[in-house]
């Protein structure tokens, strides 16, 4: 391997992964944390068949409501970014001194001399004008654009998967110990699910295990409370 290569090997960043990564870890770590608490909530006040009910009954539900309300929100985004898209094109058509000069400031409070930042601008101009001001105005790059389908999709699945082992626990333990098994197991699932997290986004692992473990836990005891207090099914 020639010394660039090495270098570009050892350059290693994980921005790449932002918009699929984020969807995944909140898809998976809501579909673990709700249907739990769930199942926690609901087993403190009724039977192994109560709990498997609404377990799928929230699985399905929080898929669906996961990949919708994704989809929704990252099309919003994608519509902003699309509308600043346009009006930047339009901008360029009507005053391309006036946008010559933005991208030359830019450059400049970047830290280049402005007879520099000047070259860059014009140099990135002549290339694809658009890309430099999308690029270096708006701030929109092409690893962290919205993408609706993915985001909805990718939540949709990792949340049924996430909901899915709680609901497995529930399922296989003696109905006695559901509360005790799924507690533990979805707070260790939760930490293995902090760890790949962070690990996939280049973040320190214990922190995100810490954060998203404490938080399940708080969840979880609430829900527990509540059914047991009341003796009905909460979700």
């Amino acid at each position: 391997m020639t010394r660039g290569a090495r270098d570009l090997a050892l350059d290693k960043h994980f921005v790449s992964r932002v918009g699929w990564l984020r969807a995944a870890v909140l898809g998976a770590n809501d579909g673990i944390v709700s249907t739990a608490s769930l199942i926690v909530g609901v087993a403190a006040a009724s039977g192994r068949s109560e709990v498997l009910l609404a377990g799928m009954a929230g699985l399905a539900a929080g898929a669906l409501s996961m990949a919708a309300g994704e989809y929704v929100s990252v099309s919003s985004q994608a519509d902003t970014e699309n509308a600043d898209i346009e009006r930047e094109r339009q901008e360029l058509i009507d005053d391309p001194q006036g946008e010559l000069d933005t991208l030359t400031q830019i450059y400049v409070e970047r830290g280049l001399p402005r007879e520099l930042a000047l070259q860059v601008a014009v140099t990135l101009t002549e290339k694809d004008a658009l890309a430099a001001h999308v690029h270096d105005e708006l701030g929109i790059a092409e690893h962290t654009a919205a993408q609706p389908l993915l985001a909805a999709v990718t939540s949709a699945l990792t949340f049924a998967a996430g909901a899915a082992l709680p609901l497995a626990t529930a399922w296989i333990v003696p109905e006695q110990l559901i509360t005790l098994w799924v507690t533990v197991l979805s707070l260790v699932f939760l930490a293995v699910l902090g760890a790949v997290g962070a690990q996939a986004g280049g973040s320190p692992v214990w922190r995100a295990v810490l954060r998203v473990t404490f938080w399940g836990a708080v969840a979880m005891a609430v829900t527990a409370a509540i059914g047991a207090l009341f003796g009905t099914a909460v979700g």
